[in-house]
């Protein structure tokens, strides 16, 4: 995730959204819920990815599911912001594929 952020935001490296989402799928895939956050915000705003709201529904949703307080809040919120943005059929796609979606460890 980190190497995620540096190319997301130039840090020590040229900008770079296609890198940046393939760092943040990398540790996203593993369950790491702040990856999976990142990878919901890279699909919401399209950067580095096409703009697909369901995928970023369901990394928001996965993401959500794995932290608690302050980051859960955030996490839902974001979720349910991008849900705002979407047909009830795209919502249950998005919710289908996270409850289908099982971590990959590499």
């Amino acid at each position: 995730r980190n190497l995620g952020i540096m190319y997301a935001k130039g840090r020590g490296v040229a900008r770079d959204h296609i890198q940046a989402v393939k760092w943040f799928h990398k540790a996203a895939l593993q369950g790491y819920a702040p990856a999976q956050y990142n990878l919901g915000l890279m699909y919401g705003n399209g950067r580095g990815v096409p703009q697909n709201y369901v995928r970023a529904h369901m990394w928001f949703n996965l993401a959500s599911v794995n932290v608690t307080g302050e980051d859960h809040k955030r996490h839902s919120r974001a979720r349910d912001l991008v849900a705002g943005l979407m047909s009830s059929k795209q919502i249950t796609e998005a919710k289908r594929l996270a409850a289908e979606w099982k971590p990959k460890k590499e």
